[in-house]
């Protein structure tokens, strides 16, 4: 079923409960969708007994109108995907339709939102969780599936749903990659064909640093430096950040490594933004 009205889908919705349906599940996206939306989908599909999922590129969370203006769509071929995974409802709602022409409200996490992609793209959070918010308040589901790829946003997510007392579990999915290991992303098609087959670097470098981990270093800035040193020789890759950080707080760890963490990257290829992270794991 595919409804763009904020009533169509509540009333979407209380069908769904009606027919008995007690585990909504809730995956949302900006549409273009890859791989690793889909197996979002599979995770809601195995976990709860309804799902929908919301196609809505999000205008409030792009700090360049050009890269909003260049972001792919394709919602024929989005609907046709998931109507194969056997999703019960998508909701393709307009920007009017999710804002208003007088919206003048705006949720905001601290905190968390202030560095990597908070600093590198202003407003680009708020933007995130005011439309999350305005999502969840719609649909009310009973949980919703986000992925590891956008890990920052993953943690600004959750702390939301804990701090507003949201009764929505986060459900977190695996970050997918190609086969040559590049993190899928609706961007990577923007890419040109060298830069496409420069981008896998961006993984064997994150690797680098998560096998030195396994052999044993602990010293997070050493880590970080390792990966470093490997993308310094690829000058066509653009670094904007690149750390190890803490997984609950986000904060830094240039020192000793005590807690599960994450290697965490931002860069450019093309003038195409692609980010990715790497688990370091006890």
């Amino acid at each position: 079923m595919i409804v763009k009205g904020i009533e169509e889908a509540r009333e979407s919705i209380r069908r769904l409960r009606n027919e008995g349906r007690s585990k909504i599940g809730f995956v949302p996206t900006m549409g273009y969708l890859h791989e690793g939306h889909l197996s979002l989908c599979d995770i809601a599909l195995s976990k709860g007994d309804g799902v929908v999922v919301s196609i809505f590129v999000n205008p409030t969370q792009f700090n360049d109108p050009a890269d909003l203006e260049s972001y792919p769509r394709d919602i024929d071929r989005d609907i046709s995907l998931l109507n194969e995974k056997g999703v019960d409802v998508v909701f393709v709602p307009s920007t009017d339709e999710i804002y208003g022409a007088d919206f003048c409200s705006s949720v905001r996490v601290s905190q968390l939102t202030e560095r990597f992609e908070g600093a590198s793209r202003p407003g680009h959070f708020e933007g995130v969780t005011t439309v999350v918010s305005i999502l969840f308040n719609i649909l009310n589901p009973d949980f919703a599936v986000f992925g590891e790829k956008d890990f920052q946003q993953l943690r600004v997510i959750e702390r939301m749903v804990k701090d507003l007392k949201f009764p929505i579990e986060i459900v977190r999915g695996k970050l997918i990659r190609e086969d040559d290991g590049l993190a899928l992303s609706s961007r990577n098609v923007r890419l040109s064909k060298e830069g496409r087959t420069l981008a896998p670097a961006i993984y064997q470098a994150l690797k680098k640093g998560a096998d030195a981990f396994k052999s044993g270093e602990r010293n997070g800035g050493k880590i970080a430096s390792l990966v470093k040193k490997d993308l310094a020789a690829e000058p066509k890759i653009t670094v904007d950040y690149l750390c190890v950080v803490d997984e609950e707080t986000l904060s830094e760890t240039t020192g000793p490594i005590t807690s599960p963490s994450r290697i965490l990257f931002a860069g450019y290829i093309d003038g195409i933004r692609l980010i990715d992270n790497m688990p370091l794991a006890f």
